[in-house]
């Protein structure tokens, strides 16, 4: 059973929610909260598998939410549930720790895919952002615009790793584990292909990542943990 924690200032769309997701018997709404403080002050007694988070709120906004319950809940996965679909803001809630994000006018069943996902461990775009950012991919191909962006050549063969991983959707904690190094490496290596590639944030990132996919090959494998290892 996944236990759902609503967090939106309009009471009238949790009203809608908690209707629409009841009839899903994997799923049980264990909280309610108009803001992202009335979350925290509920959580240590009430205890959520997934928080279900607006971005626009009072008091606490999804944002600074979401940063603080990556520092004080990590096993809490966050889907972020918003009418914001610039890209801006979904970088921003990616990069702070989101492990999805779904526009609020998507039919209940991806609202349910979504919810099962990041409590799997697997990150979730609702498939209209997805659709969008690749319109935004495909419009900018071939318009025969110079990108001031390096190419991966300029890019370390660790960073290389970093980038496709990211690609993959990974969060920080993943890389670190799979690459055996430490969250701090990473977000050092993140730093710097941000700098390099002169992107802006982890949507974009994904969007070179995209471009450029053909130039990311390695010379070597990904390294695999051995039997054993922690």
């Amino acid at each position: 059973m996944i236990r759902i924690f609503l967090v939106d200032d309009h009471t009238i769309l949790r009203e809608g929610l908690r209707a629409a997701l009841s009839s899903e018997p994997s799923l049980t709404i264990v909280g309610e909260a108009s803001n992202g403080q009335e979350l925290l002050d509920q959580l240590p007694t009430t205890p959520a598998d997934v928080v279900l988070l607006d971005i626009n709120m009072p008091v606490l906004d999804g944002l600074a939410t979401t940063f603080r319950l990556r520092e004080e809940y990590p096993e809490v996965q966050i889907l972020i549930l918003s009418m914001l679909s610039h890209e801006r803001h979904i970088g921003q809630l990616l990069d702070a720790g989101a492990a999805g994000f779904v526009l609020k006018n998507v039919d209940k069943a991806e609202i349910i895919l979504a919810i099962q996902s990041v409590a799997s461990g697997r990150p979730y775009l609702c498939s209209e952002i997805g659709i969008m950012m690749l319109r935004k991919v495909l419009s900018q191909t071939g318009s025969g615009s110079e990108d001031q962006t390096k190419k991966p050549s300029d890019l370390s063969n660790r960073e290389r790793e970093v980038l496709q991983l990211i690609a993959e959707g990974l969060t920080t904690n993943e890389i670190a584990d799979k690459l055996f190094t430490s969250k701090r490496t990473i977000e050092t290596h993140r730093q710097n292909i941000i700098e390099k590639t002169q992107v802006k944030n982890t949507a974009a990132l994904i969007k070179y990542a995209m471009e450029n996919g053909p130039l990311l090959a390695f010379p070597y494998p990904l390294p695999k943990r051995k039997a054993g290892a922690e």
